[in-house]
């Protein structure tokens, strides 16, 4: 790949053929400001399947977006704003993740590759060949390790600081795609990640176990209700007390699970009819004492519930598509959604002002 290839670019959305205003321009110029009217960001010319926002570094927050345009974008995670886009892939990108510090980000593509770029100058840094489509990526809490997960029905495992080894394979492979993982931030040698071997479910893979002879890295399961397939998973806590909590989404159900027992803390069934592609806890607490989650799904709508009671206390409208994917700002007065609509909404978080 050349060099206009790898780096990220310099125009804005609008001279890539998107209708967005320019990088220094509000996003949402149109928009109301008001409790219920979400930021819109423009710029991906095709549907957005995943979104993470970094942690709170000293430069602030960011949020990168993976679209089956194949254009993983950045942008500041509070005003919406387009900051660049990683330019490289030769298929649609699937997933997009940003290491603690926000100085590197990792994409996954139809493509067979994943690749890992500067997320100052957006310059290509390395780049991974699979041998199919890769599905999910995630850097391990220190940034010195990347996990991989997609077609090819197993988890890779690459060392940052040793890039040309050959990837840590983890066994066993499954018996379909991992869609999706995350990488444990109260342990690092744990990964977390969509599994199909005995049953759909939620599986942790020990990476101290040796994966080769009778040895297998995956050390537990955590099945789903029917067997639904797991689309989502997102990790929260700081694991700095060892509290971490693994969020799923799966058919009609939102499940919230202990990371260190594997046991279920929380299940929402939503309603007939609502099947659920991704969901997010919100890390703060409420007025009132109120804990809530947010989760998308097929219906195009993103809807808030309390956590204690599974009941619905927001709904938004605004998708014209499926909504793939929700994920809460780290401050929790936020929390952004990207649909089949080719946008990305950032919406504000029910009572927020008042949050403790």
């Amino acid at each position: 790949v050349d060099d206009k290839q790898t780096a990220m670019t310099t125009t804005t959305p609008a001279e890539e053929g998107a209708d967005a205003p320019a990088a220094n321009a509000p996003q949402a110029a149109a928009a109301t400001q008001s409790v219920n009217q979400p930021l819109v960001c423009h710029g991906h010319s095709r549907p957005i399947v995943d979104l993470q926002f970094s942690p709170e570094t000293d430069d602030g927050t960011f949020l990168v977006s993976a679209s089956k345009d194949g254009k993983p974008m950045l942008r500041n995670a509070t005003s919406g704003d387009w900051i660049g886009t990683f330019e490289g892939h030769k298929g649609a990108v699937w997933s997009a993740s940003l290491n603690p510090s926000a100085t590197l980000a990792a994409t996954g593509s139809a493509d067979f590759s994943c690749r890992v770029w500067d997320a100052l100058t957006g310059d290509q840094v390395y780049a991974f060949a699979h041998k199919h489509i890769v599905r999910c990526v995630s850097f391990s809490p220190d940034s010195a390790k990347l996990v991989t997960g997609g077609f090819e029905k197993f988890l890779r495992v690459y060392d940052l600081t040793k890039p040309e080894a050959d990837p840590v394979v983890l066994s066993p492979p499954q018996a379909s795609a991992i869609k999706c993982c995350g990488w444990s931030r109260r342990d690092a040698s744990l990964v977390y990640a969509s599994c199909a071997s005995a049953g759909s479910g939620i599986g942790t893979w020990d990476l101290r176990v040796d994966g080769k002879g009778e040895g297998k890295n995956l050390v537990s399961t955590w099945e789903t209700r029917d067997g639904a397939v797991v689309t989502s998973i997102e990790l929260t806590g700081d694991g700095a007390g060892g509290e971490e909590t693994v969020v799923t989404a799966s058919g009609h159900e939102v499940t919230f699970w202990d990371a260190a027992q594997g046991k279920r803390v929380k299940e929402h069934t939503l309603p007939e009819g609502f099947v659920v592609e991704s969901a997010s806890l919100c890390p703060l607490t409420l007025e009132g004492g109120r804990r809530v989650f947010a989760a998308g799904g097929e219906d195009m709508w993103v809807r808030v519930y309390d956590y204690e009671t599974g009941q619905e206390v927001d709904c938004n409208k605004g998708h014209h598509g499926p909504v793939h994917c929700v994920r809460f700002h780290p401050d929790g007065k936020s929390y952004a959604s990207g649909s089949e609509d080719g946008t990305i909404r950032i919406w504000r978080t029910p009572t927020a002002a008042a949050a403790k």
